[in-house]
């Protein structure tokens, strides 16, 4: 009992003791001494808090620096070797894409759809592989594309070559991507004896083969036409004036291709690009398909698809132009800005004005190129 005594005396001394405290505080020189030490704290919570958003910043800053030091190193400065580098690669993705939808048909014995399935994969891969190149070169991905704009005066003879071998050499590599991945699937269905005809032949995998009812000059006028179609529907969407917006652009290309594959891929597989022929022929050469892959037909094809869909693309551009193109009214925008203005009382008044002008593309090579098309037009 004593023990309990003894602890109840504390106890009251600590509640004397706190009740003295509380009495203290309450004077105005302690609760200022309280409102500063609060004070204190906040700010040192306001300083931890932008402590941590300026490590934030700074951590950010760094990696920003860091990608910016990367972008400096490997970046490529000369614009030629980049608009080659970016037709190569994505015409190599475009074939890659295209023709392992044709293997994945094959090797399985057709089970997949087969019209579906390869024009919306076709369609889609040249819309991932036109919206790739397109700020860089412009996305021909086909020599027949840059064979139109070389009629019209949009780039040179020289940018024309040199596009078109960088065209078919990716060709080339995408369709040695094809054999890689699908190599084993190749050996299972042609049992490792590669043909170009019969009923386990996979050299239709890489390049294109007509039907066996198919003459010469009508495989020449189902290049001409459907490389025709191809490129009307490009100067179209391209064409400024029809008010497509860029970023919409690639899609509506892609689409396009995925309309042409489903009306005209029966004859000859709506080859339309001389690049992605050539370039997956050379290669089944290479391979292990032999010389048949050029001397198919008594060698009355193999080159069709390649020089055909070069007059194609200039017929189908400038039937755009002559019927449609040169008959556009200067697309429109409006460009909205302030205006002040005294009125009779004296009093400054502050409104916005939409001002409507012809468009103009930032891009100086555009607007050279058009200065070309116009002189072009003049002479004709």
């Amino acid at each position: 009992m004593g023990e309990v005594n003894i602890a109840e005396g504390g106890s009251k001394d600590a509640v004397a003791e706190g009740s003295q405290g509380l009495k203290d505080a309450a004077t105005p020189e302690a609760a200022q001494a309280d409102k500063e030490a609060r004070g204190d704290l906040k700010e040192s919570k306001d300083f931890a808090r932008q402590v941590s958003r300026e490590t934030t910043t700074t951590e950010a800053k760094q990696e920003e620096s860091m990608m910016e030091k990367l972008r400096h190193r490997f970046g490529i400065e000369n614009q030629l070797f980049k608009e080659i580098l970016a037709e190569f690669f994505c015409t190599g993705l475009l074939l890659f894409w295209g023709d392992s939808s044709v293997a994945q048909l094959v090797v399985s014995n057709r089970m997949t759809n087969e019209w579906v399935a390869l024009t919306i994969s076709w369609g889609v891969a040249l819309w991932m592989s036109v919206q790739m190149s397109i700020r860089i070169s412009g996305a021909h991905l086909n020599p027949a594309v840059s064979f139109f704009l070389f009629t019209q005066k949009k780039i040179t003879f020289r940018k024309f070559v040199i596009f078109s071998i960088a065209q078919t050499a990716g060709a080339f590599c995408g369709a040695l991507g094809v054999f890689v991945l699908w190599y084993d699937g190749i050996n299972h269905f042609d049992g490792g004896k590669r043909q170009v005809k019969g009923m386990f032949a996979t050299a239709g995998i890489f390049a294109t083969y007509p039907k066996p009812y198919l003459t010469i000059a009508g495989g020449i006028v189902d290049q001409i036409f459907g490389t025709a179609i191809l490129c009307l529907g490009v100067a179209t969407i391209t064409d400024k004036r029809n008010g497509i917006p860029p970023f919409l652009q690639p899609a509506c290309i892609g689409f396009l291709l995925v309309g042409i594959g489903t009306a005209f891929a029966h004859n000859c597989g709506y080859a339309i690009n001389p690049a992605r022929d050539l370039g997956p022929r050379l290669l089944t050469l290479c391979v292990g398909y032999g010389w048949e892959t050029f001397s198919y037909n008594e060698y009355g094809y193999f080159w069709i698809p390649i020089i055909c869909p070069m007059i194609g693309a200039a017929l189908g551009a400038w039937l755009y132009e002559f019927v449609i193109g040169f008959h556009l009214p200067e697309a429109q925008t409006y460009q909205v800005c302030k205006v002040e203005e005294r009125e009779s009382g004296g009093a400054d008044r502050t409104f916005k004005k939409a001002d409507q002008s012809p468009s103009h593309t930032s891009n100086s090579d555009i607007r050279q190129d058009s200065k070309e098309t116009d002189k072009l037009i003049r002479k004709l």
